[in-house]
């Protein structure tokens, strides 16, 4: 699909190669909804893996798996779980398979836009203003959308839409703690998914109702809706890398992400492309780490495993079933990847900092050389006992 289009400019320089045999994905295909309808994954263990979130069917066996570490990963989840649950009843899981809500209407008289740049800068203000980590925008593509989202009444097929006049995506990053992140995998580390959640559920729609109060139309999203690591790529937010991540230059792969659909005038951000692609074409340490070596080796390749892969693009492409697979069996979900990265660092510190310039360089390999030392995890009682 290279016709020297600038969408086609564009995902080049995001890093995206889409090919002729790209379609669009059907929500209903993602490892979580399949988990509820597809016999070859749902089991015993998805059933308790879900029944855990709940403290119904909790492991009791090692540090990081008492009753107080889940208790605090579920609490974690508590607003996000909040709001995802309000319209249950309509088949509407929003934030995971439908678009959030608005709880503010679109103000009859809109503020004048006469400069777009400015106004990226006051909506990136306001985002950093609710606590978002990172904010890039970009332009709407429709591609990245989902062919059907699942009205989880009987996970059937459902429209997916989005209103009239939508122009632009503001991609929101929203940073994990790194302490926790360091525990992986425990159930205790799981309430650093849960809190980036939480907050970034709160954040992108007090975003989006900013936005509705200056008259424009803003539709507030997480998992839903679109894919979000195509847009935050070509949002300028970060690179591509071997374990699925976006990899930032201020936070490596510590980000959960969210996004707004919006009709307000904005200039958008460019793809920034950094050098973590030439960095994991040498490096296999989150390969390496994956219990169940549901992460790919060698070079990025069109397809994947099984239906929860994306149809038609080339890229480094995990084993969902494995890997969702191994979350069952913990009860919780395994970042081992992003932890034993060597982008996970704390760039706030010089001598990280000076590493990443490093590992940005051609002189990559002694980067990595370097690293060969980290990634150990840590302790979960000793994250609770400090």
């Amino acid at each position: 699909m290279q016709d020297g289009s600038s969408a086609d400019i564009a995902d080049t320089r995001a890093g995206i190669d889409v090919t002729e045999g790209f379609e669009p994905f059907a929500q209903r295909n993602d490892i979580f909804t399949r988990a509820f309808w597809d016999p070859t994954v749902r089991t015993r263990q998805t059933d308790a893996f879900f029944a855990s979130y709940r403290m119904e069917a909790t492991p009791r066996r090692g540090d990081g798996f008492s009753q107080r570490d889940f208790a605090l990963r579920n609490a974690s989840w508590l607003i996000s779980d909040i709001m995802t649950d309000r319209f249950a009843d309509q088949g509407r899981r929003e934030g995971f398979q439908a678009a959030i809500s608005a709880d503010t209407p679109v103000a009859p008289v809109q503020v004048d836009v006469t400069d777009i740049q400015e106004m990226s800068k006051e909506i990136k203000k306001v985002a950093s203003f609710f606590k978002a980590s990172l904010c890039g925008i970009t332009a709407l593509d429709p591609r990245w959308h989902y062919a059907s989202r699942v009205d989880t009444r009987d996970l059937s097929d459902a429209p997916n839409s989005l209103p009239e006049g939508i122009t632009s995506v503001i991609v929101l990053g929203h940073e994990m703690p790194a302490d926790l992140v360091d525990t992986y995998p425990a159930a205790l580390a799981g309430a650093a998914t849960g809190r980036a959640y939480s907050q970034e559920a709160a954040c992108v729609m007090q975003t989006a109702a900013y936005i509705r109060n200056l008259g424009y139309e803003a539709v507030p999203s997480m998992n839903d809706t679109a894919l979000v690591i195509p847009y935050a790529l070509k949002a300028g937010l970060g690179e591509y890398a071997r374990n699925q991540m976006v990899i930032t230059p201020e936070f490596g792969p510590r980000l959960r992400f969210s996004k707004i659909f919006t009709s307000l005038p904005l200039s958008h951000d460019d793809p920034r492309p950094i050098g973590v692609r030439a960095f994991c074409d040498i490096c296999t340490k989150c390969a390496d780490a994956c219990p169940v070596k549901a992460l790919p080796y060698g070079d990025p390749e069109v397809g994947g495993a099984n239906v929860s892969a994306l149809k038609g693009v080339r890229k480094w492409t995990s084993d969902a079933e494995k890997c969702f697979g191994f979350w069952s069996k913990l009860a919780s979900d395994c970042a081992i990847c992003m932890r034993v990265c060597p982008f996970n660092r704390d760039f706030t510190q010089w001598r990280h900092r000076l590493w990443l310039r490093l590992a940005l360089s051609p002189l990559r390999r002694a980067a990595l050389w370097l690293d060969r030392q980290r990634g150990s995890r840590k302790k979960p009682s000793a994250w609770w006992a400090h």
